[in-house]
C-alpha cells in the first residue's frame, strides 16, 4: 500500500475515533398515578361542600401509594423505603397514636373511595396519606456516541442523555368524610449520559432517584402543612376535634 494511502486512511480513521454520530431519536417514558383518577374514576367531581371532618384522637394514620393504570417501575420495595420516609413527618407527634404502611396491593386502580374505605377498615386507620406521583423521562441519541478501533474492528458505543423529571404528592385524606384535610408536594430532575450498552440501568437508577429525591423535597413542605393544619384547627375550625374518652366534639381542641 502506497505511504500516501496509509496516511489518508490513518487520518480518516482518527477522525472517525475523535467524531461523535449526529442521531435524531428521542424516547419518551412516563409512569404516573393520580388521586384524582383513583378516587373519582367516573369522571365526578369533588363535592363542593364536603362534610366537616371529625377527628378522633389520637389518630391512626395509613400511608399508601395510588396505583397507577400501567406496570410501575418502582418496585414494593423501593415504596416501602419512600413510605417509611414520609412516616418520618408524621411520626413523635402526641395526636398521632399509630402510621400504617398500605401495600399496594390493597388498592385497586381506579377503586374510588369505596376501595379505599375498604382498606382503612382493614388496616383500622382513621386517615389515609395518599402519595400521588407523575415520572416523566426523556432519552434521546446524541453527539456523545464514539466510535472505537480495536484490533480486531470497530466498535461504535451510542451515548444516549437522559432527563428524568419527577413529581410525588401526599394527599391526605379523612376517610369517614371524604375530606382532603392537606397536601403537599415534592418535586426532582436527575440528569445524565450514559452509553447504550448501560443505559437501561442507569435510566432504572435514575428514575429510583427520582423518586427518593421527590420525596425528600416533599417532606419539609409536609411538616410544614402538618403544623398549618393545626393553627386551621385552632382558627379557622377546619375539623372537629374528639379525644379519646370523651363523647362530645371539642372544635376549638388544639391537636
Amino acid at each position: 500500500m502506497k505511504p500516501v494511502r496509509w496516511i489518508a486512511i490513518m487520518l480518516s480513521s482518527a477522525a472517525l475515533a475523535g467524531c461523535a454520530s449526529w442521531f435524531n431519536n428521542q424516547h419518551r417514558t412516563a409512569e404516573r398515578g393520580s388521586v384524582v383518577e383513583y378516587l373519582y374514576p367516573q369522571g365526578d367531581k369533588p363535592a363542593l361542600k364536603p362534610s366537616l371532618p371529625e377527628l378522633h384522637l389520637p389518630l391512626w394514620v395509613g400511608i399508601a401509594f395510588v396505583p397507577g393504570d400501567n406496570y410501575s417501575n418502582l418496585g414494593e420495595g423501593d415504596r416501602n423505603q419512600l413510605i417509611d420516609r414520609v412516616k418520618a413527618a408524621f411520626a413523635n407527634r402526641p395526636y398521632i397514636a399509630k402510621i400504617e404502611t398500605i401495600p399496594s396491593n390493597y388498592l385497586r386502580s381506579r377503586g374510588g373511595f369505596g376501595n379505599l374505605e375498604q382498606a382503612a377498615r382493614m388496616f383500622n386507620v382513621d386517615v389515609v396519606v395518599l402519595l400521588s406521583y407523575d415520572q416523566v423521562q426523556f432519552t434521546d441519541t446524541n453527539r456523545l456516541s464514539l466510535l472505537y478501533w480495536t484490533i480486531v474492528g470497530s466498535y461504535l458505543i451510542n451515548g444516549n442523555q437522559y432527563d428524568v423529571n419527577t413529581l410525588v404528592d401526599a394527599s391526605v385524606f379523612d376517610v369517614s368524610s371524604r375530606s382532603l384535610l392537606f397536601r403537599a408536594p415534592g418535586t426532582s430532575q436527575v440528569k445524565g449520559t450514559a452509553p447504550r450498552v448501560i443505559l437501561s440501568e442507569d435510566a432504572r437508577q435514575a428514575r429510583a432517584e427520582g423518586f427518593r429525591l421527590a420525596v425528600e423535597d416533599l417532606l419539609p413542605r409536609l411538616d410544614a402543612q402538618l403544623e398549618n393544619f393545626r393553627t386551621r384547627i385552632r382558627e379557622e375550625k377546619a375539623a372537629r376535634i374528639v379525644r379519646a374518652g370523651s363523647a362530645e366534639s371539642a372544635e376549638a381542641a388544639k391537636p
